[in-house]
């Protein structure tokens, strides 16, 4: 298909940009209705902090298995829309939470395949959402993606504060029958979301192949330092928020006031989206990854050293430099540092090392460390961890420092 066959056919750049920012609406807000709570609603079922820290674990290994899977295949499938497979794993991510929500006694057991289903294919999907807007960027239409992400972050925001008023007064359980019908909505979005019809997923798509996962850092010495530090980094950030309901409840707060402290949070991201562009332009996506490992850390650092809730409060506006940077600027950093054919893989292993491997390591920090410790120990350990996973970030910088410099010396100096 030539280039103005596929202007005649794509659909309009408005419609294209408007409903993918829906759709990160609707992601954000469905993962804020069955993760944000995660660990609140376990430890009501009777499960210990420890356990609850496995089921985190378990979701995000899940994650780790899948995301490779689901991005591998895409690869391999070029012919199948991306938006027919995210919708497939809604669709059965679907039937697992309601499960869930029908069998408020299952055991350590069920509560942990519950937990595989819901990891595994609908946290597991964003990578391929991304993708789906990210093949289009690519062929040159202007979607506005750290738009999209900014409006997701108040999304989940909005969610959060909302749940947190729905516990107040219809308690925890009933957080499961919002997640339902967000799932059935982000489903809806996905499935009428316009398929790529250009040159990159065509069948006959010549050219270089992708590459395998193994293959792919091994190729690429900066981008693997890169992705080390991020799994180091977010080892230790993610607890900030998966367990947020800990460390508000040792600074005195409530359940029901998670909402709030989960709200600032997550509006506090909506801002990265007004100058991320800018700060693009001047730091470049590697620079841009490093800095939200410093202020995710950081916010650890602020959050050990406040002593009340309204402190926690206080201390939830730096996420607008931590984790809400990180994830546009990870998305442009796998984008710019690994060749075209690898790039679905390419985030599918980001969101493995961030999102999964960071997010299971963190639950089980975060479980054994606030069994022995409580909230304080949890927070020193994920400051150390934040602080490792920065300096790892840093190193990988200066890795491309080292590579250009002894690329431009003149020969046999």
């Amino acid at each position: 298909m030539n280039s103005l066959d596929g202007q005649q056919n794509r659909p309009s750049f408005r419609r294209l940009d408007h409903h993918y920012i829906v759709m990160q609406a609707g992601f954000w807000a469905m993962f804020a209705s069955v993760v944000a709570y995660q660990t609140a609603l376990l430890l009501e079922r009777g499960f210990s902090n420890g356990e609850a820290g496995l089921m985190t674990a378990v979701r995000c290994l899940a994650g780790i298995v899948c995301q490779p899977l689901l991005g591998g295949f895409a690869d391999r499938h070029p012919e199948i829309p991306l938006k027919r497979i995210v919708t497939i794993s809604l669709l059965l991510s679907l039937g697992a939470g309601a499960w869930y929500w029908l069998s408020p006694d299952m055991g350590l057991w069920e509560t942990a395949l519950v937990w595989v289903v819901i990891g595994g294919l609908e946290v597991s999907s964003y990578p391929l959402m991304d993708a789906m807007a990210i093949q289009f960027i690519n062929d040159g239409v202007p979607i506005r993606y750290s738009l999209g992400r900014g409006v997701g972050s108040m999304a989940y925001a909005v969610v959060c504060v909302l749940l947190g008023l729905q516990v107040g007064s219809a308690g925890l359980e009933s957080t499961l029958l919002t997640h339902l019908l967000l799932v059935v909505g982000e489903a809806a979005l996905v499935a009428s979301y316009p398929a790529y019809r250009g040159d990159r997923r065509a069948s006959q798509q010549t050219g270089p192949k992708p590459q395998s996962a193994l293959s792919l850092l091994k190729s690429n010495p900066r981008f693997t330092l890169m992705l080390a530090g991020v799994l180091l980094g977010l080892t230790g950030i993610m607890p900030l928020s998966n367990f947020l309901v800990n460390i508000v409840t040792s600074r005195g707060g409530t359940e029901a006031d998670l909402g709030l402290a989960l709200f600032l949070m997550g509006a506090s991201e909506l801002p990265t989206a007004l100058f991320f562009g800018k700060l693009l332009r001047r730091l470049g996506s590697g620079k841009l990854v490093m800095l939200s490992m410093l202020f995710g850390t950081l916010k650890g650092v602020l959050l050990l050293l406040t002593t009340g809730y309204l402190g926690v409060l206080l201390v939830q506006p730096i996420q607008v430099l931590g984790y809400g940077l990180f994830t546009p600027a990870s998305v442009y950093f796998v984008n710019e540092s690994v060749p075209e054919a690898d790039r679905v893989r390419g985030q599918t292993v980001m969101m493995v090392a961030s999102n999964g491997l960071g997010g299971m390591l963190g639950g089980l920090l975060a479980g054994c460390t606030l069994d022995l410790g409580g909230a304080n120990l949890m927070l020193a350990g994920c400051i150390a961890c934040g602080c490792a996973g920065t300096v790892l970030c840093l190193l990988a910088l200066r890795k491309n420092t080292w590579i250009s410099s002894f690329q431009n010396r003149p020969n046999g100096v």
